[in-house]
């Protein structure tokens, strides 16, 4: 292929694992884990969720210090909410320009190296895992590398613009974890349903050079961001009557364990990153007033970081978001104190 370079062949996920094993300690912590979280989306726990970081895991000693202080509120909030860490370590990009995250560029400044980058995502993953007893979530932006991280997450996104993807929605009905199914840019719903229906099925297809069947994920969900209307214009859909609409879709649906998580940032707040915890208190008392949105609505993906805003790499402001904004430590400890408060 003359427009194609095959530069090398990269290890395959479970060589990297053996190279870089999880111990049967962090395992056990992870399973756990994945049992409290499970059980919020089942209904079992009426426990909220949280997750919550930076819009991309840019460098981990400023990540390991977020999440080392994410775990300090965890236990100050243990009895309301689930804190899950969003290390997000591969950037969809819109035009395929920018900072495509830490496995394309384990240095933001250099160029891409793949293999460094899946053992910098795997290490990075880990770490907080042991350092903190937090296990994280990330995005399921390419499904042929999930494996690299599958006994390493608790949570999988699916982004807007790969919800549609066939590949997305077979591969993440063979995860044993939550999957959140965002709806599409063009905001309409009946795609990111027909995406939950399809991950809560069995399926058999190719997978990793591999025929593989799957037994259908019942933890697949919707998470609401927002969208764009053909003026390129920001379009919330986390208000009141957006909430009482998805109840109902998902009802006809017949889908299993009806859940919502709420991305406060994204077109919900048009990036203006600062509405965050607006968003967050607005859908709260949505729950107070309708028992069908309060049983659907298990938590918010919430832009977190150090320092409040954004830069341009090669500042290196330490633990500052070179992606899209963020709010600060201050206000994110304020805003989760508060929805500990508020359910």
């Amino acid at each position: 292929m003359k427009n194609m370079e095959f530069k090398r062949k990269l290890p395959v996920p479970k060589e990297i694992k053996e190279r870089y094993p999880l111990t049967a300690e962090l395992a056990a912590i992870k399973s756990a884990r994945d049992e409290m979280i499970a059980d919020v989306f089942t209904g079992k726990s009426d426990k909220m969720l949280l997750i919550i970081g930076p819009c991309s895991a840019d460098r981990e000693d400023a990540v390991l210090e977020y999440c080392q202080r994410l775990a300090a509120l965890q236990e100050k909030t243990a009895d309301r909410l689930i804190l899950i860490p969003r290390v997000y370590t591969n950037k969809p990009r819109t035009t395929g320009e920018g900072y495509k995250g830490l496995l394309h560029q384990p240095d933001p400044e250099k160029h891409s190296d793949m293999l460094e980058g899946v053992i910098a995502i795997r290490r990075l993953h880990t770490n907080v895992l042991a350092e903190t007893g937090l296990s994280t979530a990330d995005e399921m932006l390419y499904p042929d590398n999930y494996r690299y991280l599958s006994d390493l997450l608790s949570y999988v996104a699916v982004g807007a613009r790969s919800v549609e993807n066939q590949e997305h929605r077979l591969t993440a009905s063979g995860i044993a974890v939550p999957v959140g199914m965002k709806n599409p840019t063009s905001g309409d719903i009946s795609v990111m349903l027909n995406s939950i229906l399809a991950a809560q099925h069995s399926h058999t297809f190719i997978y990793r050079g591999w025929e593989v069947k799957t037994t259908g994920n019942p933890l697949a969900h919707a998470i609401l961001r927002g969208y764009v209307n053909r003026h390129g214009e920001a379009i919330p859909n986390y208000h009141f009557e957006e909430l009482e609409h998805l109840y109902n879709a998902y009802t006809a649906k017949g889908l299993l364990n009806p859940a919502l998580i709420v991305d406060t940032n994204h077109s919900n707040s048009a990036k203006k990153y600062m509405e965050q915890p607006r968003i967050c208190k607005e859908v709260l008392h949505s729950c107070r007033h309708s028992q069908h949105i309060r049983s659907m609505m298990k938590g918010f993906m919430i832009e977190s970081y150090l320092e409040e805003g954004a830069q341009k790499i090669g500042e290196h402001v330490y633990g500052k978001s070179i992606t899209d904004p963020c709010i600060g430590w201050d206000a994110t400890e304020r805003l989760i104190l508060d929805i500990a408060e508020l359910i």
